[in-house]
């Protein structure tokens, strides 16, 4: 192993999620190529995230820590991607994890592949919902209007260092949407790992679980207004509303018909069936 020049730069943010933390080094430990480094960035916790993180770096010293007290994970990534002498990032959020094969994978393919800029693989969530992550296919245009790529994907260094950092102003979440964005153009290669190396967890109290319509459509605005550019260039506004005239009439069509109102009818029985049973 090259303790002096590792390839892969793990940068693992981290806000007051100690209890989750072992999990996801324990992960990182865990991977078959092991020339890696691990920058555990302590967004200013109040648990005990440094006692965790320190202690391990001390049984290995790829992992290391940074107190960062600027809150944000835009801030924390961008802070440890400074501090990364990898040649790939790896984004990993403190309570997430990934498979055993996914650095020497995602090695392959990029040495396969010259011209990829990202990979990524298939992806299953855990904890409260444990099912297959069923991400939509990745196309630029798809990515402009919703988010197919997880935070988790990987990245070269080079390409992050003459482009656009992560957005420290979208502190409401959306943050790996916006970066995305920016980050990619539509020529651009994106590999998909066709392996399940990934693990996201889903917890009731997650910030993007908890997004409001209201806040939704906020950061859809403000992720527009920082890429407005490449919208305009791929979107025709006529085009967009008409579009949008249509799924409403469809819509419309679908809660008039005798099937949907039927159906109605049936979830109410089973609702008042249910309702029964539990007394």
């Amino acid at each position: 192993m090259n303790k002096i020049n590792p390839i892969f730069s793990v940068i693992v943010p981290c806000y007051n999620y100690a209890k989750y933390l072992p999990e996801c080094l324990d992960s990182v430990l865990a991977q078959t190529y092991s020339n890696w480094e691990c920058i555990v960035v302590d967004n200013n916790s109040n648990d005990n995230t440094a006692e965790v993180a320190k202690a391990y770096g001390q049984k290995d010293e790829r992992i290391k820590y940074i107190l960062h007290s600027v809150k944000g994970v835009a801030g924390a990534r961008n802070k440890a991607i400074e501090h990364a002498i990898g040649d790939y990032i790896l984004p990993l959020d403190a309570d997430d994890k990934i498979g055993e094969n996914y650095l020497k994978k995602a090695l392959e393919t990029f040495n396969q592949n010259p011209d990829c800029k990202v990979v990524y693989c298939k992806a299953n969530l855990f904890d409260a919902y444990n099912q297959p992550w069923k991400l939509p296919d990745y196309h630029y245009k798809n990515l402009l209007q919703e988010n197919a790529l997880f935070c988790s994907s990987i990245f070269k260094k080079s390409d992050f260092d003459c482009s656009l950092k992560f957005n420290e102003n979208m502190v409401q979440g959306f943050e790996d949407w916006d970066f995305w964005i920016g980050f990619l153009n539509e020529k651009d290669v994106v590999i998909q790992i066709d392996e399940v190396l990934f693990y996201y967890r889903i917890r009731p109290e997650s910030r993007n679980n908890s997004l409001s319509e209201e806040k939704q459509r906020a950061l859809r605005l403000q992720i527009f207004e920082n890429h407005k550019e490449k919208y305009l260039q791929h979107f025709n506004l006529s085009d967009v509303l008409f579009d949008n005239y249509l799924l409403k009439n469809q819509l419309n069509a679908i809660k008039k018909s005798n099937s949907f109102k039927l159906g109605k009818e049936i979830v109410k029985s089973f609702q008042f069936v249910q309702s029964i049973l539990k007394k």
